[in-house]
């Protein structure tokens, strides 16, 4: 319908999990069938994605057109057409400018917001024809800001960058060209929602509320950030708040429902500094909550300065990351249980029997915050990896119908602004004898730390996701023209031609402004 209305450009707003690549893949066999293209160009921000895309394409269009990896095949890529490149391969030297602007007739940018920004842009507009962006941020749910003076608060930043990208995909209106949230795929069947814990001790709970406490983005690769106050890190890094963070998630984590291992998951930390010790501790805990059956690779740290990190995610994935569990010999599972990281295992990543999700760090990105919740939401069947159909009636439950989000940062209230949650738990210590927990999965008797004067926990509430799922994923933007229409000052600027000075208006009182 758009491109019957004579548009050009087109922008797909698709949750993580809704199948944004099969998609795609549709409409560029439509592009190409009907002759409106003859070579399409497919962009991603990430060497993972391109792998991913590329087989997906080949999968699902071999029978029809040709897909390669411009890396691979820069000598005989126009024997294809479709080519899948990163965006920084083809700015690495400006390589971008080796095609002529009509090599390719529809451009589409996956996860938009990332690959139009900065310098990337200069790629995405060299090529002429039509362009379809790709992305699973909503529009603006971000809740007001009150930033300190000079600090430079992130959802500000990337509230601007949301806003460009509908600007450039020609949906100014702020509405995208076609939708789909994570609400339809759960209403629809497709998706499952979490069961937030939302879980802070003593010193996360005082550092959320200390003034100046805010987070920079470093580097998108790894997500690194930097915590303004200088005893954050020291508070932050403590080994009494590091354990009392792994055992509340290893007491409450979802189990594998074939095993009642721990189910797979994956742990968000900090910085590489501070997966590493996640992971020794994960480790230690596990030793003794498990006797015998672990030998340190219950946990595994996933990050970029450790020697074939792609690789481990791939082997995660594929339920054979330290070989497969040993408790039952007839079912495929990874032997490592968690996966530690801290940037990696976030967009385009695809583990669909993913138990539990933990954000042991704030989280001040709404993209990256989806991203995260969205490693989760896909569904996925249990029983397809019990080789021996005979014992398929042993399992109770073998549909994956929800996963656990813990939060020990309150990152899902920073974006939803309010909860009633629904349930409050406790943690006290296990004691010899006790069975379970409130949501009845067995669980083992917690080790002794009481050497180590541990961080309390201030508190742990359980909050089922309903069918109106997160506000985070339907909260849409405020429409900010009409804001910007409304200022007789920015009007008379405009009206006298004084463009730069109607800009620094509005830098200068309407962006400092948030509400």
């Amino acid at each position: 319908r758009a491109a019957a209305e004579g548009k050009d450009r087109y922008l797909f707003e698709m949750a993580t999990g809704t199948g944004k690549t099969l998609t795609t893949a549709a409409v560029i066999k439509l592009f190409l069938r009907t002759g409106n293209a003859r070579r399409v160009l497919f962009l991603v921000d990430r060497l993972e994605l391109e792998d991913q895309a590329q087989k997906q394409f080949t999968r699902l269009l071999k029978n029809d057109y040709t897909s390669v990896i411009y890396k691979e095949n820069r000598s005989d890529w126009r024997k294809a057409e479709i080519v899948v490149t990163t965006v920084q391969s083809l700015l690495f030297n400006n390589k971008f400018r080796a095609f002529a602007p009509t090599d390719f007739d529809l451009v589409v940018s996956d996860e938009a917001h990332r690959s139009i920004n900065g310098n990337a842009r200069a790629v995405f507009e060299y090529f002429v024809g039509y362009k379809l962006g790709l992305t699973a941020t909503p529009k603006n749910y971000l809740k007001n800001v009150k930033a300190s003076d000079g600090s430079h608060d992130p959802r500000d930043i990337e509230k601007r960058i949301l806003l460009d990208t509908y600007r450039t995909f020609g949906c100014e209106s702020g509405e995208p060209t076609f939708s789909y949230t994570l609400l339809d795929g759960v209403n629809e069947g497709y998706l499952v929602n979490p069961f937030v814990i939302d879980a802070r001790t003593e010193i996360t709970t005082k550092l959320l509320s200390e003034e100046g406490y805010a987070v920079i983005p470093l580097d998108e690769s790894e997500s690194f950030e930097t915590y303004e106050g200088r005893h954050f890190e020291k508070k932050f890094f403590s080994e009494p708040t590091n354990k009392t963070f792994c055992v509340a998630f290893l007491q409450n984590a979802l189990r594998d429902p074939v095993t009642s291992e721990i189910g797979k998951s994956i742990v968000y930390a900090v910085s590489q500094r501070h997966a590493a010790k996640l992971t020794q501790i994960l480790n230690e805990i596990a030793h003794k909550m498990f006797p015998g059956k672990y030998q340190s690779d219950f946990a595994v740290q996933v990050t970029s300065n450790v020697q074939d990190a792609k690789q481990l995610t791939i082997n995660f994935a594929n339920n054979n990351l330290l070989g497969t569990s040993q408790i039952d010999p007839e079912y495929r599972t990874s032997k490592a249980r968690v996966c530690v990281t801290v940037g990696m295992m976030t967009t385009g990543y695809d583990c669909p029997d993913i138990l539990n999700l933990a954000l042991m760090r704030p989280v001040f990105s709404p993209s990256e915050f989806v991203q995260i919740k969205g490693r989760g939401t896909r569904r996925h069947n249990f029983l397809q990896d019990l080789l021996n159909r005979d014992r398929h009636d042993e399992v109770d439950e073998p549909e994956k119908k929800t996963f656990r989000f813990f939060d020990f940062f309150g990152n899902y209230e920073y974006f939803e602004e309010h909860y009633d949650y629904d349930q409050t738990l406790e943690l006290p210590a296990m004691r010899a004898g006790d069975k379970g927990d409130s949501q009845g999965q067995p669980q083992p008797q917690t080790p002794d730390y009481e050497n180590f004067n541990p961080d309390p926990l201030k508190k742990v509430e359980h909050t089922k996701i309903g069918p109106k799922g997160m506000r985070v994923d339907r909260k849409l933007f405020e429409r900010f023209e009409e804001v910007v229409k409304a200022d007789d000052v920015i009007k008379s600027q405009v009206e006298e031609g004084n463009w730069n000075g109607a800009a620094a208006y509005l830098a200068r009182v309407i962006f400092d402004k948030p509400e």
